[in-house]
C-alpha cells in the first residue's frame, strides 16, 4: 500500500503540521491508543455493547471504528481514487460512521473484542512504521495528526459513555493534582471593537471550521471571571426555575416538558440538599465546583433567571486570546488563555490534571490576560451561537467533520477535564445539539 494522497492547492488551504516533529506525532498516536485501552479494557461483554441510546455508540463498535478511521486515512486513502482494501473484511460496511446509521450499530456482525484489539494494533503499527520511513510525507503527517485528534476526541466520548451508562469511573494514567484556589468572582470588562475571529494561516493543524481568521465587530461587554457553580445553579432550581415557563425559549420549554426535567440530569433531591451521580457512585453535590451536565436550554434559562446572557463565541475567544494592551489581537493572539506555552497540569484542568470537575476558582495560574479563570479545561462552555461556517469555509478531506452539523448545533469552547491537551487552542470550536446533557459542559455568562 502506498500513501499517495496529496493535499492539492486550492482545495481549502488545508494546514499540514510542520511544527510538530514526526517523533512527537508518533508519541501522540501511541499515547492516544494507551488512553483508549485504559478507558475500555475493563469493560465486560455486556458493557461493550451497552443499551441502545441515541447519545452513545456500542463501545465494541466504536473501538473498531477508531481502527477503521486510522486505517482509511493513513493507509488506504488515495484521494479521488478508490481506497485500497482494508485488512478487515467488510470493514467499510461495518465501521464507516458516514455510511452506517447510528441505530443499526447494535445489530451488525461486529468483530469480537480480541479481533478488534488486533485490528487496532496492526493499523497503528503500520502507521508508525510508515511515519518512521517517510517523515517528509506531508500528506501522511496531516492524516496521522487527524487520526490522533479523532482518537483523542473519542476517548473523551468514551468518558461520557461511562458516565451516561453508570459504569465505574475510568482508571487514570496520572495522579490527581489539587490546584490552589484564589478568588475569582465578578465580571471583567472587555472593549470589543474589531476582532479577528478564527485561526491564522500557519503550518499548524487546525480543523476546517476554524478557517480562517476574519474580522467581526463586537460591542463592549462584561464577562464573568469564572463559570457558574453548582451552588449558583442550585438557587435557580430551588426558585422553581424548571417550572417557570417565562424563563425558557419555546424550544427549551418543549424539551423540558418532553423530558419532565426538574433539575440537572444527575442530581437527586436528598432532604434539604442534593446528591449527584458520578459514574456509578452517588454522593453529595459539591457546591463550589462548576456546574456540569447542563444543556444549552438549561444554561439559557438560568441566564434569563439571573438577568445575564451567554457570551457569543467571538466574545469568548477575544477574552481567551487577547490582552488588555492589544484587545483586537493586532500584536498576535494567544494560543491558550495564559499565553503560548503548552498546557500543564498546574495551569488547566484538561486530561492529566484532576480527572474530574474542579472548583470553579481553582487553577489560578491559567487565568486569561483579562483575569478569567478556567477558560480552558474543567468544563466545556456553551456559547450563544449556532455552529456555522466562517466566511471562507471550505471543507477538508474529512468532509463529515463539520459541514453536516452547521445550523442545528450550538457552539462550545474551552475543553473539559476529559479533553486531551494536544487538542486544545483558543480557536478550537466544539458543537452539540442544544438538548445534549451527557456532555461535560457548563457555562459562563455576560452582563446584559
Amino acid at each position: 500500500m502506498q500513501a499517495t494522497q496529496t493535499i492539492a492547492a486550492g482545495e481549502g488551504d488545508r494546514n499540514i503540521s510542520t511544527k510538530s516533529s514526526v517523533s512527537s506525532l508518533m508519541h501522540r498516536l501511541v499515547a492516544a491508543r494507551e488512553r483508549t485501552s485504559l478507558l475500555m479494557s475493563d469493560l465486560d461483554e455486556d458493557q461493550l455493547m451497552g443499551p441502545r441510546l441515541s447519545i452513545v455508540n456500542p463501545p465494541l463498535w466504536e473501538l473498531a471504528h477508531l481502527a477503521w478511521f486510522q486505517e482509511y486515512w493513513c493507509l488506504r486513502n488515495r484521494g479521488d481514487k478508490a481506497p485500497v482494501p482494508s485488512m478487515v473484511a467488510n470493514a467499510d460496511a461495518l465501521y464507516n460512521s458516514a455510511l452506517v446509521p447510528h441505530d443499526t450499530r447494535w445489530d451488525l456482525p461486529l468483530l469480537p473484542i480480541e479481533q478488534v484489539r488486533r485490528y487496532l494494533k496492526n493499523v497503528l503499527d503500520r502507521v508508525l512504521e510508515r511515519l518512521d520511513g517517510a517523515p517528509d510525507d506531508s500528506a501522511l503527517r496531516y492524516f496521522a495528526e487527524l487520526t490522533a485528534a479523532h482518537e483523542e476526541m473519542h476517548c473523551e466520548a468514551f468518558t461520557y459513555t461511562r458516565q451516561t451508562l453508570a459504569y465505574r469511573a475510568p482508571r487514570s494514567m496520572v495522579s490527581a493534582l489539587v490546584s490552589d484556589e484564589a478568588p475569582c468572582r465578578g465580571d471583567v470588562a472587555v472593549p470589543g471593537g474589531t476582532y479577528r475571529l478564527g485561526a491564522r494561516r500557519s503550518g499548524d493543524f487546525v480543523f476546517d471550521n476554524e478557517k480562517w481568521e476574519h474580522s467581526v465587530t463586537l460591542q463592549p461587554f462584561s464577562i464573568s471571571r469564572s463559570a457558574v457553580t453548582n451552588r449558583e445553579f442550585c438557587e435557580f432550581v430551588e426558585d422553581g426555575g424548571y417550572q417557570r415557563r417565562e424563563l425558557w425559549t419555546s424550544e427549551g420549554w418543549r424539551w423540558r416538558e418532553s423530558t419532565t426535567a426538574n433539575a440537572p440530569v444527575y442530581w437527586q433531591k436528598n432532604g434539604n440538599g442534593w446528591l449527584q451521580r458520578r459514574y456509578d457512585t452517588l454522593g453529595p453535590l459539591p457546591m463550589d465546583k462548576s456546574i456540569i451536565h447542563v444543556n444549552w436550554y438549561e444554561a439559557d434559562a438560568w441566564c434569563t433567571w439571573a438577568h445575564r446572557r451567554l457570551p457569543s463565541a467571538a466574545e469568548w475567544e477575544q477574552t481567551a486570546a487577547t490582552t488588555p494592551a492589544h484587545p483586537q489581537g493586532d500584536a498576535g493572539k494567544r494560543l491558550y488563555p495564559w499565553g503560548d506555552t503548552a498546557p500543564l497540569p498546574d495551569r488547566t484542568n484538561l486530561y492529566g490534571a484532576c480527572n474530574e470537575v474542579a472548583a470553579a476558582c481553582a487553577f489560578a495560574t491559567g487565568d486569561s490576560a483579562w483575569g478569567c479563570r478556567q477558560m480552558m479545561g474543567n468544563v466545556w462552555e456553551w456559547t450563544a451561537d449556532w455552529f456555522s461556517p466562517y466566511p471562507a469555509f471550505t471543507r477538508d478531506p474529512y468532509k463529515e467533520y463539520s459541514e453536516p452539523w452547521f445550523g442545528d448545533h450550538k457552539e462550545l469552547r474551552g475543553g473539559c477535564f476529559a479533553t486531551s491537551p494536544a487538542l486544545m487552542r483558543n480557536t478550537w470550536r466544539n458543537f452539540y445539539t442544544p438538548d445534549r446533557r451527557d456532555v461535560f459542559a457548563g457555562f459562563r455568562t455576560c452582563a446584559t
